[in-house]
């Protein structure tokens, strides 16, 4: 029989418990590698998962995995092994590293997340889900080819698109405006919440989250 372990509470308000087995979570932070895209709307995905490994004292520092084509960071939390990448390759190509981490470290598809940007939902807004269509999102286009459509979301809303008529692609890769910036530091909160209650309690809901104060 499985035992349930009580794990420290993520807020005032939740209570956190997890299996005791052993269980491998693979987390991808979507984004483009380089300078030049640091900070943009594209990168949520990356910004947020190295607030997580950073203030997560159970994660290891990011290490270059060349072989896996990924930055890597891992750690046991709770009873789970936890692996957390940013992919190296331009965003078209994130599948690659998301299939080689996982083929390396035996990940089924359903304990894998990714942490991505979304022009469909508007900002302020977190949804999450399992599965679905890639809604024009090169990066979650390009893993659903390599282990299907089974894994779960963390979608961070970044629209809607300002001018109305500027070219989707050139809207995502620029940077967030000084109002969305003030706000970032709840949005990257949320997030690790998120995480934290997806590690520890096995599941991601098809839930909204909204963090705008």
């Amino acid at each position: 029989m499985a035992l349930f372990t009580r794990q420290p509470q993520a807020s005032d308000s939740i209570q956190l418990y997890s299996l005791s087995q052993n269980m491998t979570i693979l987390l991808v932070g979507l984004g483009n590698v380089g300078k030049q895209y640091d900070g943009t709307r594209h990168n949520v995905g990356f910004l947020c998962l190295d607030n997580f490994v950073t203030k997560t004292e159970e994660m290891e520092p990011w290490v270059e995995k060349k072989d896996l084509k990924c930055y890597l960071s891992k750690g046991r939390i709770g009873a789970s092994q936890v692996i957390a990448i940013k992919p190296t390759t331009f965003m078209n190509l994130s599948g690659q590293a998301v299939q080689a981490t996982a083929n390396f470290y035996k990940v089924a598809t359903e304990y894998i997340v990714a942490i991505h940007d979304e022009l469909d939902i508007d900002y302020g807004q977190i949804r999450l889900r399992v599965g679905g269509a890639s809604a024009g999102h090169n990066g979650i286009k390009s893993i659903t080819e390599v282990v299907g459509e089974d894994y779960g979301r963390v979608r961070i809303g970044i629209g809607p698109k300002k001018p109305a008529q500027i070219d989707s692609a050139d809207f995502v890769l620029q940077r967030f405006t000084a109002a969305q910036e003030k706000q970032l530091p709840n949005l990257i909160q949320e997030v690790n919440a998120i995480l934290s209650e997806y590690i520890y309690g096995g599941q991601l809901p098809h839930d909204t989250r909204n963090f705008l104060v």
